[in-house]
């Protein structure tokens, strides 16, 4: 019979055996700077658990579950975990944190610990039955479960390069029944590496189902020894056949000794079916491993390098010439549990076992020409097992004896993992390359249960889905709720100011041209007079030009330059006096209104003005790139043209609280401030900024008016203001995270458009 290691070898398909899918549910208490269970019933703000993709509770009410999609990648795997943590963190209270720990917090008497407030009747019985068989307290342990796929394609070209199995499906459960013996087998070397909870809060052993003496010393794992949460010994479920896993878990089930499928707590699940019986047909899918404790030392429970290892484990597991027996799988069990029990600091008495492993490990690697990384990550489980001092439980005992507790070194980890995940809350880690009001609306999607499919990183190109409702969004507002025509139409400046003053709105007067030479023979209209140079087609303000009281022949053709760089086709328009407001309109209402500040500095009698401006951008708030609410000021070109203007160069040190503009517009894409005036501004205008949004066909729009007076009452016969521009795209973030003023979050006004049914 062909071995596993033969058909790959054969078949020369190294890089495919190493593809996978993964998947992580990670639990982990929600608890309170004192060290004590939170007893607060689970945010809903997290929308309804009946049916939430990443965020659930599991036994307790005070027990999140944190689920990643199925990714092919474990960089994809970490982004999205620590995406959904940024969610739940910067969701729940202020004074809330995720313990980082396996073993809980102090527990109150058991009574008081909630389980978990859920819809259905059945779940809630089901965690009540838990809590009368096992207590309440071994329900409060917390770990990861790593959902392990293996490439379909490949496990298909393995099975028509054998003939012992006459049918995919048999060939494939065949895999993965190999994978979970052997994994069971051999569990107890992740059981050495991986294993984090050398010791628990005394409240843990208070146990009303059975009351336990704790370990007298520190051990690698209570949770993954006879401590920990486990089945009682007469459920015994085979892993030889698919059939003999159906019929020990049926038979378990039917006499009693578990109340459902879902009770059995082995170390590997077999999954991919709702009921075990259907697996005989269907087969087996992935497997389920369930026995790792809590990284304490990753801010999300597990590191990229802990999930590499399972991973080239798992493969090892099928990679092996033999499979282990039932009887193996015994002593693999036991193995483990004494694993478990060792002193964190000493070398496990299996340690010639697990050095052959790791030999085997690598002899994988170099026969499949894997990658630097994975010689790397096991290389790195090499020296643990050489210094055990350097495992996670070890690791743990030294910041427990250094902070004092267990408690205090937890709540020390906790409260930096929370600081960490608020210090940008503007951003989602894992998605912080993609533009910013992207990453906001993937937040609010994350936080209330919609599924979120990445189509096109690059274009900011998202698919949305609830049950079968599907929506697609293009830079977080670009939707199907808008025309066709709507962006096209914003896009064209020339074609917006015509549409918007054949409806009666007051427009600037102006001029279109398609060349340098065409604009520059014009020069002397606009010599004495205010004008605005711009690109005929432009977003964030790129390429604009802003002379108050006209510009000199050198300024005039400076600024042309600027503009045809951005479009082949530009507009002078004149200059209208008075202050720009953003008027940000989303389905029929103004959501937000922005005064926006032209990129300034305020002199001091002291600083430079490039030292004013280096200082300035220290604010946390500002960034490049468009990955910040507000823009760092630049000093090229244009800013220096400016400061020309008034008389000043970057190295002027203007006089203490004198203001002095870089720029005439006032974007924050070129470094403006922003200050919220929603409230104070004239009903008229918000009116009139609705009207003129549904004129160019959209739900979603930026408007951009110039108002002298905003207390004054604009009407169609005396309008008290001029209409810039009609911004298709307009940015969130900046109405979100404002300079002065109330921030006021978009967003989620995107999603209740699109799904008004669950938002």
């Amino acid at each position: 019979m062909k071995t596993i290691k033969e058909n790959i070898k054969e078949l020369k398909i190294n890089h495919a055996f190493y593809k996978a899918i993964y998947g992580i549910e990670k639990e982990g208490l929600r608890v309170l700077n004192t060290s004590t269970l939170s007893l607060t019933e689970h945010s809903t703000q997290f929308g309804n658990r009946s049916f939430h993709p990443y965020i659930q509770t599991d036994f307790s009410e005070s027990q999140l579950e944190l689920i990643t999609p199925p990714l092919n990648s474990i960089s994809e795997t970490n982004r999205w975990l620590s995406a959904i943590h940024d969610v739940v963190l910067r969701t729940i209270s202020k004074d809330e944190f995720i313990w980082p720990m396996s073993m809980p917090v102090v527990l109150p008497e058991e009574s008081i610990i909630p389980i978990a407030n859920l819809d259905s009747e059945k779940d809630v019985a089901y965690r009540k039955h838990l809590a009368d068989k096992y207590g309440k307290n071994k329900q409060m342990l917390s770990g990861v479960h790593y959902n392990f796929e293996l490439d379909k394609e490949m496990i298909k070209q393995l099975y028509l390069n054998q003939t012992e199995y006459v049918d995919l499906v048999h060939f494939q459960s065949s895999l993965y029944l190999k994978l979970a013996r052997n994994f069971l087998r051999y569990r107890w070397v992740l059981t050495y590496l991986l294993s984090a909870a050398p010791v628990a809060d005394s409240s843990f052993f208070k146990n009303k189902k059975c009351e336990i003496d704790p370990p007298k010393k520190y051990i690698r794992s209570i949770r993954s020894s006879h401590f920990g949460y486990a089945n009682s010994e007469d459920v015994s479920i085979s892993f030889e056949t698919v059939e003999k896993y159906v019929e020990n878990l049926e038979t378990a089930v039917n006499e009693g000794m578990l109340s459902e499928e879902k009770e059995f707590y082995s170390g590997v699940r077999l999954r991919g079916t709702k009921k075990a019986r259907e697996m005989l047909q269907e087969g087996i899918s992935y497997v389920e491993l369930r026995i790792f404790d809590l990284n304490p030392f990753d801010a999300f429970g597990i590191s990229e390098q802990d999930m590499q290892f399972i991973h080239l484990f798992c493969m090892l597991m099928i990679w092996k010439d033999e499979s282990a027996t039932m009887e193996e799988v015994e002593k693999g069990k036991e193995m483990s549990e004494i694993v478990a029990l060792e002193n964190p600091f000493e070398a496990t008495q299996y340690h010639k076992e697990g050095m052959d492993l790791i030999n085997q490990m690598f002899e994988m690697i170099q026969e499949t020409n894997g990658s630097l990384t994975q010689t790397n990550c096991i290389q790195h489980a090499k020296e643990q097992f050489e210094k055990p001092e350097t495992t996670i439980a070890a690791r743990m005992v030294e910041g427990i004896e250094n902070n004092g507790t267990y408690l205090s070194f937890g709540m020390q980890l906790a409260e930096k993992y929370k600081k960490e995940s608020l210090e940008k809350p503007y951003m989602v880690r894992g998605f912080s390359n993609m533009e910013l009001s992207t990453q906001l609306l993937i937040f609010d999607a994350i936080q209330k249960g919609l599924i979120v499919e990445i189509l096109d990183e690059t274009e900011q190109f998202l698919k949305l889905s609830y049950k079968d409702h599907v929506e697609y969004v293009k830079n977080a507002n670009m939707t199907s709720k808008d025309q066709y025509i709507a962006p096209l139409i914003m896009e064209n400046k020339t074609v917006t100011k015509k549409i918007l003053a054949a409806k009666g709105f007051n427009v600037p007067a102006g001029e279109e041209y398609h060349n340098k030479k065409e604009a520059e023979e014009n020069y002397w209209l606009y010599k004495t007079k205010g004008i605005v140079i711009k690109p005929k087609s432009t977003n964030y303000g790129i390429g604009i030009s802003i002379f108050k009281e006209g510009a000199d022949l050198d300024d005039y053709q400076s600024a042309l330059d600027f503009a045809f760089k951005e479009d082949s086709t530009i507009l002078v328009e004149e200059f209208i006096e008075g202050t720009e407001y953003r008027f940000f309109v989303l389905d029929g209402q103004v959501a937000a209104i922005l005064l926006r500040t032209p990129a300034n500095v305020i002199g001091d009698g002291e600083h430079t003005i490039k030292e004013l401006v280096a200082e300035k951008n220290k604010n946390p708030l500002r960034g490049t790139n468009h990955r910040a609410p507000l823009e760092a000021i630049q000093l090229d070109e244009i800013e220096q043209l400016m400061l020309k203007e008034q008389g000043y160069t970057i190295d002027s040190i203007p006089k203490k609280d004198i203001q002095v503009y870089l720029r005439e517009n006032s974007n924050m894409s070129t470094g403006g401030d922003s200050t919220d005036v929603t409230d104070i501004i004239d009903d008229s205008y918000k009116k009139a900024a609705i009207e003129m949004t549904e004129a160019v066909g959209a739900r979603v729009c930026g408007v951009d008016l110039i108002i002298p007076d905003y207390t004054h009452i604009s009407t169609k016969e005396a309008p008290g203001y001029t209409v810039i521009e009609a911004n298709f795209n307009p940015a969130m973030h900046m109405h979100a995270y404002v300079s002065k003023g109330q921030g006021r979050p978009l967003t989620m006004g995107i999603l209740k458009m699109l799904f008004p049914e669950i938002i």
